[in-house]
């Protein structure tokens, strides 16, 4: 990745990547870092042309890590974000003092004085924080407080030294971009250098530059997903002939997924080898009731066939594989990271199975020219590679498929009850134009038995939960309010049409607290 003109460094905080999502559709590249790599380039001399330091879990007054690097350059634009608000004004001799009582979700401040050029007077923030500033460093004047007379945002009256108490990145913040974009200009002084054409060429430039230096062919582990479609897309532009995309079906798909499929194979140029290993996988789940470890086996079970089915290819047809392509997107690396390797100060959500593993048992080199990309730029990269809108803007699916989506164990007769629900819950949101509108939609099989009537009988049968999501990246989602006439054919088809269903619910919760998936 090229070096980029805006650092921004992880404290730790759950938002930290949406601070790089939203300079970037402010038209500005940034490079997400950890405060180890940070601290380890202005020790040799590197420096942003602008710096922003997030949120984070920790106290001031537990960490004692010297960051003065951070501040030492007169001339650097510096943007402080709650917890790096604190720091920042410790560091110039403000004091930070533990909060009795913090503050937490929505939050109305407003400007002391006169209010910033296009903003009003007062706005409703995020805020999740307990200690805070309560003396303002010498040169700093404070241009918001909160209710609770807390200080909410300070700007150095000489140097270009910014900072906010609050969360602008979230998108309960109102005017939360345009704050930004006050930082990013007025402050900084910075240059626009992202677009869609920009990240198109330098994954390409990426893809070329890789596959130049080292000879091989490249293997791709295919989903059919906009992720992977993309990435093997990319790599047939430069490749052709030496790229070879192999699909795993594990028999924990949908039924719209076997048609995607064929008609990837039938109007793109990609090379894609279909692996049948539907009875394996399901051999290795049975009994299995833990979703980590459901994960965890889906995608190891995932290693060992691809690792044995690529070794019989390679054979067969006489090549070396030397790079594993991946559709892997930043939301992916983030949340998998160890903070304890990376040097960050975040933990580890959940396990993807689409990031590790797989190159070190192969011996191969990973090429991912999507990692440090969000959702919503891999479909306008989609775009600018003239691929169909109903590929681009297909569903995001997880790799575990319908294994995460049966809580308990995964069984036959469970699958066959997703696959149906799902297909009809897939119809029906295309037949009310609704699928474009929806970020994401799926049916949940719980483990639960409920009494209803069929058939002016009694029934004691399963529960079939709709889940539907909004988001621009998958780091929050919030639930959409859906036609009544939509919910209520959805219902009616799935209770009436799929064996073994009673009862349909719709899931009302966002990301955060809870997860997009349920499992």
């Amino acid at each position: 990745m090229k070096d980029r003109s805006l650092w921004i460094v992880d404290f730790g905080s759950q938002y930290t990547q949406l601070i790089t999502r939203k300079t970037r559709e402010l038209g500005y590249s940034s490079d997400l870092i950890t405060v180890e790599e940070a601290l380890n380039r202005f020790s040799n001399r590197k420096s942003p042309q602008a710096l922003i330091l997030s949120g984070g879990p920790e106290s001031v007054f537990l960490d004692k890590n010297d960051y003065s690097l951070f501040f030492k350059n007169p001339h650097l634009p510096v943007l402080g974000i709650c917890y790096g608000m604190q720091l920042m004004a410790k560091y110039f001799g403000g004091v930070v003092e533990k909060g009795i009582q913090g503050e937490y979700g929505r939050a109305k401040i407003s400007f002391c004085n006169e209010a910033l050029d296009h903003f009003p007077k007062s706005l409703n923030v995020w805020m999740s924080h307990s200690d805070h500033v309560t003396k303002v460093p010498g040169e700093f004047q404070i241009l918001m407080k909160s209710e609770n007379n807390l200080v909410a945002m300070i700007q150095h009256q000489k140097r270009p030294l910014l900072a906010f108490q609050f969360h602008p990145e979230v998108q309960h913040s109102e005017y939360g971009k345009e704050l930004l974009h006050y930082f990013l200009v007025q402050v900084s002084k910075l240059k626009n250098d992202w677009d869609s054409t920009t990240m198109l060429q330098e994954a390409l430039e990426l893809v070329e530059r890789t596959c130049q230096e080292n000879s091989g062919e490249v293997l791709c582990a295919f989903s059919g997903g906009v992720d992977s479609l993309v990435a093997a897309t990319l790599a047939d532009r430069v490749l052709k002939e030496k790229l070879h995309c192999f699909f795993v079906d594990h028999g924990l798909l949908r039924p719209q997924d076997a048609h995607h499929l064929e008609e990837l194979k039938k109007n793109t140029s990609l090379n894609i080898t279909i692996l049948n290993v539907r009875e394996l996988f399901l051999s290795k789940l049975k009994g299995v009731c833990d979703p980590e470890e459901k994960r965890k086996i889906i995608g190891r079970t995932f290693i060992e066939v691809f690792e044995e089915k690529v070794k019989e290819y390679q054979k067969n047809h006489n090549i070396y594989f030397k790079f594993l392509l991946q559709g892997t997107l930043y939301p992916d690396v983030i949340e998998s990271l160890s903070p304890h390797k990376q040097g960050g100060k975040s933990s580890t959500i959940k396990s993807h199975h689409n990031v590790g593993g797989l190159p070190e048992r192969m011996n191969l080199n990973l090429l991912e020219p999507l990692r440090y990309l969000f959702k919503d730029e891999v479909r306008n990269l989609g775009l600018l590679l003239n691929l169909k809108e109903s590929w681009v803007y297909r569903h995001p699916f997880p790799g575990p498929g319908l294994g995460i989506r049966q809580l308990g164990e995964v069984t036959p007769e469970g699958l066959r009850i997703l696959g149906e629900s799902d297909q009809i819950l897939f119809e029906e949101m295309n037949n009310f134009s609704l699928y474009r509108f929806i970020w994401q939609a799926f049916t949940v099989l719980l483990p639960v038995y409920t009494v209803g009537v069929k058939g002016d009988g009694r029934v004691y049968e399963r529960v079939i939960c709709l889940r539907l999501v909004n988001s621009s990246d998958g780091m929050t989602a919030e639930w959409p309010e859906m036609p009544q006439a939509f919910l209520a054919k959805t219902s009616s088809r799935i209770t009436n049409e799929v064996k073994g269903i009673t009862r349909v619910v719709y899931d009302i919760t966002n990301k955060p607290p809870g997860t997009i998936e349920w499992e």
